[in-house]
């Protein structure tokens, strides 16, 4: 497929954004009628019409709407992209990349302590998962579960072992004795990867499918059922009474691992947010008594297709 020129993108774009192609090419720095014949380009290029013109004001077409909601979110990223780039380099400044729903769900609550022990490093976050172009990102570092392949010229330290189990809103006798299974697309073999290894059958078991795996372990926490989850993900909701893992959890044989396109230096600001990571993550694993892999006591599991 021939993708539309790109500057029939960006003048569709900002032109979508003002409802107006006057305001369009003041914005662009263009007459009226350069606007109109970019968009007028584009609508025959894609065979649809975007705007609809009525008494001389403009409306987004259904088609508009769908297309202007992807060109928005990728020229906020082209732009957030370029402005990182063009700052010049500070010292000070830290950009991470870290999975979103790590991120979210036990970076971020920790990041105080993290400005308290090293307040001259200027912690910037981006998140974002799989493959890492540290050439093009402006990205310092990235942390990963290797869960895909990286380039052997990137420098990786191992942070943790991710540990997985299921659970539930406490207290929620339905979710553990009549469970109703949360599935996730960004991890669809959770379930049975999590019976395998505990050398279990699955079995057929009612449940749900959502996108991401934050939005399954949410509906855990809102009483819908049953979410396989990362032991560091739950942790604060697990020590707060807030979720209930009734079966524990096991070590899935995959990690967490600080990726850097550079070894670090002792004392850099590299290795210092690798080492607050790294003993962040070992003291959360251990206050869950996950130091060692000790299934000898846990209980039977519902099962999954």
């Amino acid at each position: 497929m021939k993708l539309p020129p790109l500057n029939t993108l960006r003048f569709f774009d900002v032109a979508a954004q003002t409802e107006s192609f006057v305001r369009a090419a003041e914005r662009l720095h263009v007459t009226h009628g350069a606007v109109s014949r970019q968009i007028r380009l584009l609508e025959q290029s894609l065979g649809v019409e975007l705007f609809e013109r009525r008494n001389r004001a403009l409306f987004l077409t259904a088609a508009g709407r769908a297309l202007h909601s992807t060109t928005q979110a990728i020229f906020e990223q082209v732009e957030d992209t370029v402005q990182r780039l063009q700052q010049p380099a500070q010292d000070n400044v830290l950009v991470l990349s870290c999975e979103p729903t790590i991120a979210m769900r036990w970076l971020i609550p920790r990041l105080p302590d993290f400005h308290a022990a090293q307040p001259d490093i200027q912690l910037q976050l981006v998140a974002a998962g799989g493959a890492v172009d540290f050439a093009r990102s402006g990205i310092d570092l990235a942390l990963r579960r290797d869960d895909f392949h990286w380039e052997r010229t990137l420098h990786s330290v191992k942070i943790c072992d991710e540990w997985v189990g299921p659970v539930c809103r406490a207290g929620s006798h339905e979710a553990v004795h009549n469970p109703r299974l949360l599935h996730s697309r960004s991890r669809p073999t959770a379930w049975p990867d999590w019976h395998r290894l505990r050398g279990e059958a699955a079995r057929h078991r009612a449940g749900s499918d959502y996108e991401h795996f934050y939005l399954s372990i949410q509906a855990a926490g809102a009483g819908l059922g049953l979410a396989m989850a990362s032991a560091l993900m739950v942790s604060d909701e697990l020590a707060g009474g807030q979720l209930h893992a009734p079966y524990g959890f096991v070590a899935d044989g995959s990690a967490y691992h600080l990726l850097s396109p550079q070894p670090f230096m002792p004392g850099c600001k590299r290795q210092r947010f690798a080492d607050w990571v790294h003993k962040h993550c070992q003291d959360c694993l251990a206050e869950l008594g996950l130091a060692q892999n000790d299934e000898s006591a846990l209980p039977s599991p519902p099962q999954v297709r």
